[in-house]
């Protein structure tokens, strides 16, 4: 069987995904509204390792929901079908209601895409804005401390 998508790297925390042909538009290049998708993707599977299960179920049995408020990109270099890239996670900000995840992706040894993810915790069911939760923060808290704990993914300490 063939992934298109797996972790390799738990600090930080990588996703490996394969470009497919229909994330790509005529020319070859992939459409730019498929980075988004590859991005919640990559924050599903951060949330899955984070939280210790699948991150709906997580979410929902903690009563909190996690809907995106701002998502921003600034893009390097092109994705080609069937090119293997690189989305590492890293723990940029974590205020009160909200975080900011950075997803650095990189392509053949170099930036493709830099991403900023804030997700703003919700009453599950509700929309209504609320505090992070403290299993959500203290593990956001305690993944940042091990990032920081680890030398950059890709050198050669890793």
């Amino acid at each position: 069987m063939i992934s298109t998508e797996y972790v390799v790297n738990d600090a930080p925390f990588v996703i490996r995904r394969r470009v497919k042909w229909g994330d790509c538009d005529p020319a070859g290049v992939v459409y730019t509204v498929t980075f988004s998708e590859y991005v919640i993707s990559a924050a599903e599977l951060f949330y899955g390792k984070l939280l210790g299960g699948t991150p709906q179920r997580v979410k929902d049995e903690h009563g909190f929901g996690t809907p995106t408020r701002a998502l921003t990109f600034d893009f390097r270099a092109s994705l080609w079908p069937d090119e293997e890239f690189d989305m590492a996670v890293y723990v940029e900000n974590i205020s009160q209601r909200t975080y900011t995840l950075h997803i650095a992706g990189s392509v053949r040894g170099q930036a493709a895409f830099d991403a900023r993810l804030t997700p703003i915790c919700v009453a599950r069911g509700e929309r209504r804005a609320i505090v992070l939760p403290e299993i959500l923060r203290a593990a956001l808290v305690g993944y940042q401390r091990d990032c920081e704990q680890q030398a950059p993914y890709g050198s050669t300490n890793q």
